[in-house]
């Protein structure tokens, strides 16, 4: 699905989503609601989309190795719990978007998350308060 670039979200200031290494907009920093999945390992779930600037450029997101025992991803409805993905460059519409469903898996209830962005040869690493603010 595309939408304009950069997405913004919200228009509450706690509800914007952030523009990480100008290619990719990623949810706030605090997303409150996580909810059980009744199944292990993954005890809980916390749905939220990422959108990809259509130009293009390729995303890989990763879980820090010592948080992978604590936390993976999914992006792009892929059916896989996965601790890295790459999100193939699509398009030429520097202006539009393309949105991933997806979101974050959980052991525990919440947690202050570290996820690496790389675009290229540049990396970012941006944290996600689950349940809980990062402090």
């Amino acid at each position: 699905m595309q939408t304009k670039f950069p997405y913004v979200g919200s228009s509450r200031p706690r509800g914007r989503y952030r523009l990480v290494l100008g290619v990719v907009s990623v949810p706030p920093a605090f997303l409150e609601q996580v909810v059980p999945t009744n199944s292990t390992p993954w005890a809980y779930w916390r749905k939220a989309g990422l959108v990809v600037r259509a130009s293009g450029e390729s995303v890989t997101v990763r879980v820090p190795q010592a948080w992978r025992n604590r936390v993976a991803i999914t992006w792009g409805n892929r059916p896989d719990i996965v601790s890295s993905l790459r999100i193939a460059g699509c398009g030429s519409a520097p202006e539009a978007g393309n949105a991933y469903a997806g979101g974050f898996y959980l052991r525990s209830r919440s947690a202050c998350v570290p996820l690496n962005f790389r675009v290229g040869r540049r990396s970012a690493t941006i944290r996600f308060g689950l349940g809980r603010p990062c402090t």
